[in-house]
């Protein structure tokens, strides 16, 4: 089957989902690019804006896993969803009124808690809607519309401030805007599958189980590992910045960067469903290794804007398959909770992932952008040497994929 013809069979449900995300990404990306001038204008720098980034996706990260549980123990994980993206939506406009740095810590940390709340249930309920063989196309189209939300929201951002000249507390409050259309849609438009069964073929109901079977912690153990060298892109920002780049630009430079993972995001979800995830992924994270080692290497800002623009095909490559790696090691029973196991890993490892590139930052760019490089190389071999692409007894034995 085509690409195309792929693509046209999502369902609804995995379509619907997916503009939720673009309302959701606009809104937040209307904010996030600015975050650092932000930061800079109450005196605080790539130190604070680690802790920041950090704190918030950890606490994230605890919400992640204790709601992965629990939608696997409800018959219906939409509600979870509703009030992630809610929560979320509410939340993030406040910014408007932060004169502290607690006071960004307090509200990005409020507004990555709706994240959680969302995040794991959502892909259980997109991961049970299709079929195996076009699970990194789902996965892939929905990040591709939450990257195309991140592109719309910094444009925006971008006309409000250099065109009309608008402060940035005023692009925060008008945040609110597309976050409500996001809800609009996932509480009239998107209707929950009844029941928690998988399509029929490899994927069956099984028997509730203790805990995350070995293939599944093999795989969370690895992507800890990358997390620790993922540090959060807004550094990136922050690098332009200090090369020169004007604030009013860079929610241009974010919107560039979120458009290639956009454009990346469809064939790398299809090349991983092709080709195989675990492959893929390798590529994306090598990917990442070789921008984040040449990095330091240049001083001009369009040098690197363009070296930041390669950086996002790691996005389109890595994001698709990632997810859909989870849905083929767990059983059917566990997707919430493995998810959720997932997001909580990655949230875990962003606080001192994002703590140590901020202090390396600090006293020399070049020592942090190398560590993460170095970093992500070692899990891209890990993840060839240690994690099966499928689990590892046989559909006969009652682990099918």
């Amino acid at each position: 089957m085509s690409l195309l013809a792929r693509f046209r069979a999502l369902p609804v449900l995995v379509r619907r989902l997916a503009w939720v995300s673009f309302f959701t990404d606009a809104s937040s990306e209307m904010i996030y690019p600015l975050l650092p001038a932000l930061l800079l204008s109450m005196g605080a720098g790539a130190q604070m804006l680690g802790a920041v980034e950090g704190i918030a996706e950890s606490v994230s990260a605890f919400v992640k896993w204790w709601t992965g549980r629990a939608s696997d123990r409800h018959s219906q994980r939409k509600p979870f969803v509703l009030a992630g993206y809610g929560v979320a939506t509410l939340v993030r406009p406040l910014l408007a009124f932060a004169t502290t740095p607690f006071h960004v810590i307090a509200i990005r940390t409020v507004d990555r808690f709706g994240k959680g709340l969302r995040g794991a249930p959502r892909d259980a309920m997109v991961a049970q809607s299709v079929t195996p063989e076009v699970r990194g196309l789902a996965f892939g189209f929905h990040r591709m519309m939450d990257n195309a939300g991140a592109v719309l929201g910094p444009a925006i951002a971008f006309g409000l401030t250099r065109a009309l000249g608008w402060p940035l507390r005023w692009v925060f409050g008008a945040a609110i805007a597309p976050g409500l259309c996001a809800m609009a849609i996932l509480a009239f438009g998107v209707e929950e599958p009844r029941g928690k069964a998988t399509p029929k073929g490899r994927d069956e109901e099984r028997a509730p189980r203790p805990g995350l079977e070995r293939p599944v912690r093999r795989y969370l153990g690895v992507v800890a590992l990358f997390t620790l060298a993922s540090s959060a892109d807004s550094f990136l920002i922050l690098r332009l910045i200090d090369l020169g780049l004007a604030v009013s630009w860079t929610p241009v430079a974010w919107l560039t960067l979120n458009a290639t993972k956009s454009l990346t995001n469809v064939p790398g979800g299809h090349l991983s469903d092709r080709f195989g995830r675990k492959r893929v992924l390798a590529v994306a994270w090598g990917v990442y290794a070789a921008a984040y080692l040449a990095f330091p290497l240049t001083k001009s800002v369009a040098v690197t804007w363009l070296l930041m623009l390669g950086y996002g095909t790691y996005y389109g490559l890595a994001e698709g398959g990632e997810k859909a790696i989870v849905a083929d090691l767990a059983p059917a029973d566990q997707r919430g909770r493995a998810f959720g196991s997932f997001q909580a890993v990655t949230g875990i490892m962003v606080l001192p992932a994002n703590v140590l590139f901020g202090a390396l930052y600090a006293r020399d760019p070049a020592w942090a952008f190398v560590e993460a490089g170095a970093l992500s190389l070692v899990s891209a071999v890990l993840l060839v040497a240690l994690v099966p692409t499928r689990p590892l007894r046989p559909p006969s034995a009652g682990r099918g994929a």
